[in-house]
């Protein structure tokens, strides 16, 4: 009803002069999931009831009916346990909070105190208020990693017994809850608290990102792998939760976990949150657990929604508006039983670099439109290019809102297509508007060159090219802006034995020779190809025979988001398969971002070019992400 209205329904006093009229129409509706939700993460960067109740608002609106409010973290507790007055008076405040990225070197802090926590008033007050708007709270309580804020309160539920301080840094922290049995009853007692405060059916319980190392160092909990014939640190995760699914089950209530809790074996009842992928979700669901899924790739809302340098400081990857509602949360590999249990689908916003509200809106909107759309309407009605042309009237209502969401409609996005040339595509969501541009550096006025979109722009030597959109004869949007520093290499032809991820595959293995070179800032645009746990192995082709003299490589480097240096590089040639160039040891400690090698080199008349880079491999012990295969990422390769 309210979106028939104009938008001054939306408005926080009456406005005159508005025709209140609503077209006459039939509406036949229904959801395509029964569970759309959104989440919240509380911990890193606090929220206070007000703003917590703005966000509920806004989720009601879009029919979302489903607020995950993350409450404990290695950064903050924020919720209030009678019992253990300890979690708020010392695990809800940290010494100070990073300063800039956990990827900027050395590591540097604000020195100010910063917390707070919500009174158990407080909680109960927001969740009546998001029950009169039909929506269910979930609260978050994080295990049996994530814990170092309530163990700084309480050090005697950790593994080592070490007076702690609340997390200052991003990341994860070793400090993890011990399995004993009065890590169990303190866990146990703070539930029971929970539950009289969240009268919904589920209790999320975390489960995800959990280093084994102070357990694998533990002789109480060898002991107690021995003694319950746990063969690996896994099945005692599993054993773990499933001490805690069967505590949550008696009192009526069902666990939500992250992926993580597949590993060792799945708790009976548990419901998984799939966010490492879909791959998660697809394995629960033929296990015949409901799953809601929210991968990485498509529901997380903390990644850059565009590759502009201007965009503020964001964890990294790249989400955009179009990419999350090209969602498909049912997977095509599950049969219709299979299928059935695909609960929904949430987004989720994680706040290392959220720190006010205005951050929290520029992130997540208009993305929750966008699931919005995916939640409710059936995948054979959805239209972006509809979809878009509703948002222009979307954001009439986020200006009469006071809502600062983030407007990328007049942002040009680049296509880059490398055939045997370069040829360089630009458009927009608008539709009504025209793109001007030059080559000269200078910014495009309506008096440059007019783009022809169906021909784009070919690249033949190098330079800087902007653009820039016009509505109406003025400029709208930012200006795009690329420097094309072309090679020997530059619009031949490309081939990779390994495909990169399709979360980081940029525009295609042939964005490596399109003469551009990615951000010296983040991975996640059009230029950086990122692989998990794979080398990359690839074939350059020349149209006639080259003589090459060097070769030069980009690699990123961001150790606290798993993404490491190779160990070595191989290159040869057809014209002599024996005569290989071997650069081996390539990994070392670095503070900066990018890593580039050159490689000198003497090859002739040159057709195909063999080149293989070796991954990092398992990231070591005492590392984020002990245990999993490193990400290795890269981008132009610069033939001379």
């Amino acid at each position: 009803m309210f979106q028939l209205l104009p938008v001054e329904i939306y408005a926080d006093r009456f406005k005159k002069n508005v025709v209140w009229e609503i077209p006459t129409v039939n509406i036949k509706d229904q959801p395509r999931y029964k569970y759309r939700g959104m989440h919240l993460d509380v911990a890193r960067h606090f929220f206070d009831v007000e703003t917590v109740k703005k966000y509920i608002d806004q989720l009601a609106q879009r029919k979302i009916n489903y607020f995950h409010w993350h409450l404990t973290e290695d950064q903050g507790w924020r919720i209030e346990i009678k019992k253990y007055p300890k979690l708020t008076e010392v695990g809800a405040w940290r010494n100070g909070t990073l300063i800039g990225h956990y990827n900027d070197q050395p590591h540097q802090f604000t020195n100010e105190k910063y917390g707070g926590y919500y009174t158990q008033d407080e909680i109960k007050e927001i969740v009546k208020y998001a029950s009169s708007k039909f929506i269910t709270v979930i609260p978050e309580i994080e295990m049996p990693g994530h814990a170092q804020a309530a163990i700084a309160a309480y050090p005697e539920l950790g593994c080592t017994g070490e007076k702690l301080n609340v997390m200052r840094k991003w990341g994860i922290s070793d400090n993890v809850y011990c399995p004993t049995e009065e890590t169990f009853e303190f866990l146990e007692n703070v539930l029971t608290e929970v539950i009289n405060l969240f009268p919904g059916k589920y209790i999320h319980i975390g489960g995800d990102e959990c280093p084994k190392t102070q357990w694998k160092d533990s002789d109480f909990c060898q002991n107690l792998m021995k003694e319950e014939d746990l063969k690996d640190a896994y099945e005692l995760q599993s054993y773990f939760i499933n001490r805690i699914e069967k505590y949550l089950n008696s009192k009526g209530k069902q666990i939500i976990g992250w992926d993580e809790i597949l590993e060792g074996g799945l708790a009976p009842n548990a419901t998984v949150m799939s966010w490492r992928g879909t791959e998660g979700g697809i394995a629960a669901a033929k296990e015949k657990h409901d799953v809601i899924m929210t991968p990485t790739s498509h529901c997380y809302f903390d990644y850059y929604q565009s590759d502009h340098p201007e965009e503020p400081l964001a964890i990294g990857g790249f989400l955009p508006l179009e990419k999350v509602y090209s969602f498909d949360p049912t997977p095509k590999s599950l049969n219709d039983d299979e299928a059935n249990y695909i609960l929904g689908v949430q987004a989720n916003v994680w706040t290392e670099y959220i720190p006010d509200l205005k951050q929290l809106e520029y992130m997540a909107f208009p993305r929750m439109d966008a699931l919005a759309e995916v939640a409710w309407t059936n995948i054979n009605q959805k239209s972006f290019e509809d979809f878009s042309y509703r948002m222009q009237k979307q954001f009439d209502r986020y200006k009469i809102q006071n809502i600062n969401a983030a407007n990328h409609f007049y942002e040009l996005n680049a296509s880059i297509e490398v055939i045997n040339k370069i040829d360089v595509f630009l458009n927009t969501l608008a539709t009504d508007s025209e793109i001007y541009y030059t080559n000269n550096g200078n910014t495009p006025t309506i008096n440059d060159f007019k783009l022809n979109s169906t021909k784009g722009i070919n690249i033949t030597e190098s330079g800087t090219i902007k653009a820039l959109a016009f509505k109406d004869g003025k400029a709208s949007g930012r200006v795009w802006e690329s420097y094309f520093d072309l090679h020997k290499a530059s619009g031949q032809q490309i081939e990779l034995e390994n495909m990169p991820h399709e979360k980081y595959s940029g525009n295609g293995p042939a964005s490596l020779i399109n003469g551009v070179k990615g951000s010296n800032e983040r991975y996640g645009d059009a230029e950086w190809l990122g692989f998990n746990g794979k080398d990359f192995v690839a074939k350059i082709k020349f149209e006639k025979a080259t003589d090459i003299k060097n070769i030069n490589f980009r690699f990123f480097s961001g150790e606290g988001q798993w993404i490491y240096q190779p160990k070595s590089i191989r290159i040869f040639s057809n014209v002599d398969k024996t005569n290989v160039i071997v650069l081996t040891d390539l990994y070392q400690a670095s503070k900066e971002k990018v890593i580039e090698k050159s490689v000198k080199v003497d090859l002739n008349q040159v057709k195909e070019l063999s080149i293989k880079v070796e991954n990092f491999g398992i990231i070591p012990e005492g590392n984020q992400g002990a245990g999993y295969p490193a990400w290795l990422f890269i981008d132009e390769i610069t033939v001379n």
